[in-house]
């Protein structure tokens, strides 16, 4: 028996096209996947923003307040930022909860009601300003956030206590 022969290729012209599928489903597949990592990372990063600045804001409101202004002490705004920086308001150590994280990044504010004599803190808000999380895709500045309060529970002490 004489089979017929056919002068079509034996895959009917589809021989590259395993190929270009490969090279069209990977692209999509690896920029699904650097947008998952990128997430994940900026998500990390926020995370230790926001538990850092929660910890300073704790030693904030329950920190001995020694002045009668909205303006703190440097001592006590060097010890809250340290607070934030290394998670320790002494400063003992030097490694940084937060990667690229400076002093000027952290910004304390006061809430008050009064001024002068009948001035009394109310509250302390402990926020990051101008941070930047260095990503795979791009650069994210964060401004005024994470922001912490916590109502003022320390010690009032304007005169030394």
């Amino acid at each position: 028996m004489i089979r017929p022969t056919s002068k079509l290729p034996r895959f009917g012209g589809r021989a590259g096209s395993a190929m270009l599928e490969f090279a069209l489903g990977s692209g999509i597949l690896v920029s699904i996947f650097v947008a998952t990592f990128q997430y994940g990372y900026f998500f990390y990063q926020y995370n230790l923003l926001v538990n850092a600045v929660n910890n300073g804001a704790h030693l904030a409101a329950i920190q001995i307040y020694d002045t009668n202004t909205a303006t703190p002490t440097t001592a006590w705004t060097t010890a809250v930022k340290k607070m934030v920086l290394y998670g320790d308001p002494t400063g003992g150590s030097t490694t940084l909860q937060v990667k690229n994280l400076t002093t000027s990044n952290v910004s304390i504010s006061v809430g008050s009601t009064g001024s002068g004599s009948t001035f009394t803190p109310t509250s302390v808000t402990v926020s990051i300003t101008g941070y930047t999380i260095d990503g795979v895709t791009g650069r994210y500045v964060l401004t005024g956030k994470p922001a912490v309060t916590y109502p003022f529970q320390g010690l009032y002490c304007p005169d030394g206590c």
